[in-house]
């Protein structure tokens, strides 16, 4: 009998050890953390607990240390500021990787200094092998004039060049790329672009939007290794940045081959949603891909179009012509000619399940796409289709209610307004700029932001982006106290459009975006905090660490070994 009491204690002795171990032991723990968490239902908190790639607990650090077991990871983080991972909803992922390699005239002052930078990059360029990427930006010259192909056709008599504006709506082209393109005297303008052209009619080298196509023919497409070697140089600059996801615009769908081929190898780093472009519509719609198909790490399901250019090419259609020139309101992109092309897409798009995401610049560009979103509304019924207005940059008054109205977020790219507000009230005014890059008018409506940076047309930077959205100070020093201040956004609005409105414009709210439990494992710690300091200060802050479904792809005192 003492015998059958002792095997019971025994067997109920391990159950109650099963019991207590059914809780498994977290694989990593970060503590002594000023975590902001960007849930309502808990904001704060100073320890986190990991297992596998999701969050299971946040929360005081004794509260989390439940979680620990003998092969848990602890990180200590110093009391130094943990946020959810930047989500940056609109990049061009593959070209950002690019011009990393390529060479830089964004910060060119001058011509000459312009000049210099392509004859040395030509001097290192094989023969026959194209000069790209470039980011120039003529507004930082005196006087502010388009180049031409005179200025740079002595420094490379040999080598094609196609170097872009910095906005992406411009390129300008030496006399030699044009010859290998084709384009003449003769060459008519393509709809929805503009070949620039001296007073004899001839080209001058720069090509506006639809007209840089003429050109881009010419060029040949990059190799397979050529790519890949651009987004791993792309996932590695995310990953120093604390970008744990991107919402890739108009990728190549060899760019989301290269991204599968990195998924297969575990070698994907930061979480990738891909829109193609909207003339591609059908590619997705004949095999039945609905808005955000895919797995946690990649993603399509979603298309790209274009209703105008930009503001800086005075390529953006607005509804009165620009202040600096009478005689032109700017032009509805090729994707537009007719609008009717234009909308029989995007009710194919819908009609298929698929999300819309819509470049629209100036106010007449952004008032057509909302007109087509109304008219395909009441064509396809109301439902939850998270329509999207990329840039949405120069509203008219009346729009801002349509936004709400209709449910459309407004993707924006903060810092857009610090670079142009050095010049924008010279092209289109007072009046008109006071609703530019309006984020307070929108969050006033109801309308919801998702922020982001249009990398490479942008530093990918999000402390750039945050120190944008909260300051408003123009890059040229003339609005230290923020151009159009009454725009400005709290530091905690626009963490939060960073994150979770991010996350909402892909579908994606309940996976990421907080830092919650049960959602994925995707965050940044910050060597200074963002939410105390003088958002002045926000620009010089550092990214310590950033983890992607909790694991570490960037460690600052790795890489500075």
């Amino acid at each position: 009998m003492k015998r059958r009491f002792l095997q019971l204690v025994v067997v109920l002795g391990c159950a109650l050890s099963v019991f207590a171990q059914t809780q498994p032991a977290a694989d990593l723990i970060i503590q002594n953390a000023r975590v902001w968490t960007v849930d309502p239902s808990r904001p704060e908190a100073e320890a986190v607990a990991i297992l596998g790639d999701r969050i299971v607990a946040v929360g005081s650090s004794q509260q989390v240390d439940a979680w620990r077991g003998p092969h848990t990871r602890v990180v200590d983080a110093a009391g130094k500021r943990l946020l959810p991972g930047f989500n940056d909803a609109h990049v061009h992922f593959m070209d950002g990787g690019s011009q990393l390699d390529n060479v830089q005239l964004n910060d060119a002052t001058s011509p000459q200094e312009f000049v210099r930078r392509i004859r040395e990059r030509a001097a290192k360029t094989a023969k026959g092998e194209w000069l790209l990427g470039g980011d120039w930006d003529e507004t930082k010259w005196s006087p502010a004039e388009l180049p031409a192909r005179e200025l740079i056709d002595p420094a490379t008599p040999e080598t094609p060049v196609a170097v872009n504006r910095y906005d992406g709506h411009m390129i300008l082209a030496n006399s030699l790329a044009l010859k290998l393109a084709g384009i003449t005297a003769q060459t008519p303008d393509p709809a929805g672009g503009v070949i620039v052209r001296d007073r004899q009619g001839n080209p001058t080298g720069a090509l506006k939007d639809a007209a840089m196509d003429l050109l881009f023919k010419a060029v040949p497409p990059p190799s397979h290794d050529q790519r890949r070697h651009s987004i791993e140089r792309a996932l590695e600059h995310a990953a120093s940045l604390g970008v744990t996801s991107v919402q890739h615009m108009n990728p190549d769908y060899a760019d989301i081959a290269i991204y599968s081929e990195l998924l297969d190898e575990g070698k994907l780093t930061t979480r990738i949603y891909a829109a193609p472009l909207i003339p591609q519509v059908d590619d997705q719609v004949k095999i039945g891909i609905r808005r955000a198909f895919g797995g946690p790490y990649l993603r399509i399901g979603a298309v790209k179009a274009y209703a105008d250019g930009s503001l800086g090419s005075a390529t953006a259609y607005f509804f009165e012509p620009f202040s600096d020139q009478p005689g032109n309101r700017g032009l509805l992109s090729d994707e537009m000619h007719p609008i009717s092309l234009m909308r029989d897409r995007m009710m194919r798009a819908d009609a298929a399940g698929l999300q819309i995401c819509a470049h629209a610049i100036g106010d007449a560009g952004i008032s057509t796409i909302l007109d087509i979103y109304g008219e395909i509304e009441k064509a396809h019924g109301s439902r939850d289709r998270r329509w999207r207005i990329e840039h949405a940059q120069h509203m008219a008054a009346k729009d801002f209610d349509r936004f709400a109205q209709l449910h459309v977020i407004a993707s924006v790219q903060p810092y857009h307004a610090i670079d142009d507000g050095r010049w924008a009230e010279r092209r289109i005014g007072h009046d008109r700029s006071s609703r530019t890059y309006g984020f307070r008018t929108f969050l006033d409506h109801g309308v919801r932001l998702a922020l982001g940076t249009d990398w490479n047309v942008a530093p990918l930077n999000p402390m750039l982006t945050l120190y944008a959205a909260t300051t408003r100070a123009t890059l040229d020093g003339k609005n230290p106290n923020g151009w159009f201040p009454e725009q400005k956004l709290t530091v905690k609005e626009a963490i939060e459009a960073y994150s979770m409105g991010s996350a909402y414009a892909e579908f994606q709210e309940n996976e990421k975006g907080s830092i919650t439990a049960g959602k994925l494992a995707d965050m940044v710690l910050l060597s200074d905090d963002v939410l105390s300091i003088d958002p002045v200060k926000i620009r010089e802050v550092k990214v310590l660490k950033t983890w992607v479904g909790g694991k570490l792809t960037y460690d600052t005192d790795a890489a500075n070994r």
